[in-house]
């Protein structure tokens, strides 16, 4: 049965991480019926569903490497660069300072419905302006920026946050912020995954792993997440995220409401 719900919640990861839903608040909604996960596991589904979009990607970021000649690609790069070291210091200020909300039911449910909100506003806004696909500085710092926000409050959606923002900062063409949050998304979840699973390590908390079931997640996860992010890709040439942001609208209200009733915590 445990192995069971290592699939689930492997499934679950894969179609969150980069959906803008938040696989955070999804998992830790679903751990309070299918239990408590450790770090080590939430680290290794990650780094599946990171795995599926490096795979997606392989070919766009070995022309970024290989075409360093092509003053496109070197600029292109930079903004990746810029945008992952933001997010990189500004996360290490803001786990030296402690600040991490409560990953409980209410907190979660009222980012999925601010964050819902949010999204709706951005297509609206995005839909005013000429669409643009070009990935400004100011973007880079913004989706640098956006990330840590993320980080910070479970339930936000990295990659929603990334995307919206992007739109809003002047990349009005949805695919084309989708490509860098997610591009700026691979070294960032790689190096947080790293740093987490190192500190699991020196800490000993991998002794008692269930190896078996974690190799069952991270497949499951990086299965799961490319086809989610494929389906994805496809999905945005020719359609809104409104979907998604009534869908977390709607999951936020029966969140808020479970809470209230004592369904969950």
């Amino acid at each position: 049965m445990d192995h069971v719900n290592s699939i689930i919640l492997g499934i679950i990861e894969g179609i969150t991480e980069f959906l803008p839903i938040s696989s955070t608040g999804h998992l830790i909604i679903a751990e309070q019926w299918l239990g408590h996960r450790s770090d080590m596991f939430n680290i290794v589904i990650q780094a599946g569903a990171i795995l599926a979009v490096t795979i997606i990607y392989w070919r766009r970021l070995l022309d970024l490497v290989l075409g360093w000649r092509d003053p496109r690609n070197r600029t292109y790069a930079a903004k990746l660069i810029v945008a992952f070291l933001i997010t990189a210091i500004l996360g290490l200020v803001v786990k030296k300072l402690g600040f991490q909300l409560p990953e409980t039911a209410t907190p979660i449910a009222w980012a999925l419905i601010i964050g819902g909100v949010w999204m709706m506003f951005a297509e609206w806004a995005a839909a005013r302006r000429p669409p643009h696909k070009e990935i400004t500085w100011l973007v880079a710092i913004l989706v640098g920026i956006a990330q840590v926000v993320a980080g910070v409050f479970p339930g936000t959606s990295r990659s929603g946050a990334t995307i919206f923002v992007a739109m809003l900062a002047g990349t009005g063409n949805r695919a084309a912020a989708t490509e860098f949050a997610f591009l700026v998304g691979i070294p960032t979840m790689y190096a947080a995954s790293a740093f987490e699973l190192l500190k699991t390590f020196k800490d000993g908390g991998a002794a008692n792993e269930d190896w078996t079931g974690l190799g069952i997640a991270f497949v499951v996860s990086t299965v799961v997440a490319f086809i989610a992010v494929k389906w994805l890709l496809s999905y945005i040439r020719s359609n809104r995220f409104t979907v998604f942001a009534i869908y977390r609208i709607i999951l936020g209200v029966i969140l808020l409401g479970m809470a209230a009733s004592g369904m969950i915590a």
